[in-house]
């Protein structure tokens, strides 16, 4: 059999290289002018036929990352596919961005930072086929366990209110871990052993107030007030925490949004022209890891994701206008 002409690292710096258009036709266009360089059905098969396996990602991320050092946060978010009626994986979820539901494929990340660098370690795919038997929640289990078992020592996660739930809040105590996350102002809790009642009219203090949480346990809340007036509550397990270390780690998992948008804006992660979905795990898993090289050429050189997307469109830019292609016959200089 004859050996494939494009690996998944040729289509990882395609994706890298590629200023706007990410469709298959598109890599082969800008191919090198070589013997043996990828076709359109090079590049077709190469989404068709490789595992999208989200190991590999952590095949590459695992020297980059202090597995007892730095946090973990996990968050979701959509990939936009507002024409995308018969795309694999694409389903109704609501967009925080549209503030509506919208057809889109949710992208559920665990990410690790210490503040500066800021590396995605797995991800899951929500697949419309399995719902409602596997939701959301299901894919914050394996998440966590998986990083649990990969030897993550973090001494705090971090996630959203919506994964604030009991059963996730049992799962990272099961591994040992402390976690950090805001709930919604109806949470019960029992303060001072009168009953549960929703955390909103309780007397919760910024440095924290150690309450007793329905169906969990014992945790420490925050009661912050936030610039629009209103009032924001976070629990954690670990009843040492005061409100300098909340603050530091709640700034860290605000990490997780940058990745999603220097994911969307640098690696065309949203922008795949394909139907299957085999197919779009394979692209989406390529632009992740498309955005680890980004991530590293950053913190390296110095140069932001964007600015190195710039530096090779720039030299293109460059080279042409060296020796225009586009000009009128006999036209003159001005």
């Amino acid at each position: 059999m004859n050996a494939p002409r494009c690996t998944p690292e040729d289509y990882v710096q395609f994706l890298l290289a590629s200023p706007r258009s990410y469709c298959l036709t598109e890599a082969a266009r800008v191919q090198p002018d070589l013997p043996g360089a990828p076709t359109h059905d090079s590049y077709t098969r190469l989404l068709n036929r490789v595992e999208p396996e989200p190991g590999v990602l952590w095949g590459e991320v695992r020297p980059l990352v202090d597995r007892s050092g730095g946090i973990l946060v996990l968050d979701d978010t959509v990939l936009d596919k507002p024409h995308a009626k018969y795309t694999g994986l694409v389903a109704p979820f609501w967009s925080g961005r549209h503030q509506r539901i919208v057809r889109d494929i949710n992208l559920v990340s665990l990410v690790w930072t210490d503040g500066d660098r800021v590396y995605p370690t797995d991800y899951r795919l929500v697949n419309p086929a399995t719902r409602p038997k596997q939701t959301k929640n299901d894919l914050f289990a394996e998440l966590v366990r998986a990083a649990h078992a990969r030897g993550f020592r973090p001494p705090c996660v971090c996630f959203d209110s919506w994964y604030s739930g009991k059963g996730n809040l049992k799962v990272v105590r099961e591994c040992g871990w402390a976690f950090l996350t805001p709930v919604r102002c109806n949470r019960r809790v029992n303060p001072d052993r009168a009953g549960n009642q929703p955390i909103e009219p309780c007397e919760i203090a910024s440095a924290g107030t150690t309450v007793h949480l329905e169906g969990f346990g014992m945790v420490k809340a925050f009661r912050i007030a936030t610039t629009d007036g209103s009032t924001e509550h976070w629990i954690t397990n670990d009843p040492e925490m005061d409100e300098v270390t909340r603050r530091v780690l709640a700034e860290r998992a605000w990490g997780i949004e940058e990745y999603h948008r220097g994911l969307k804006q640098c690696t065309g992660v949203e922008r795949c022209q394909v139907r299957m979905s085999r197919a779009q795990r394979v692209h989406i898993s390529c632009a992740i890891r498309a955005f680890v090289r980004l991530e590293w050429h950053r913190l390296t050189a110095g140069i932001s994701w964007l600015e190195a997307k710039l530096a090779i469109v720039r030299a293109a830019v460059r080279a042409y206008l060296t020796r225009p292609t586009i000009e009128l016959p006999n036209a003159a200089t001005a």
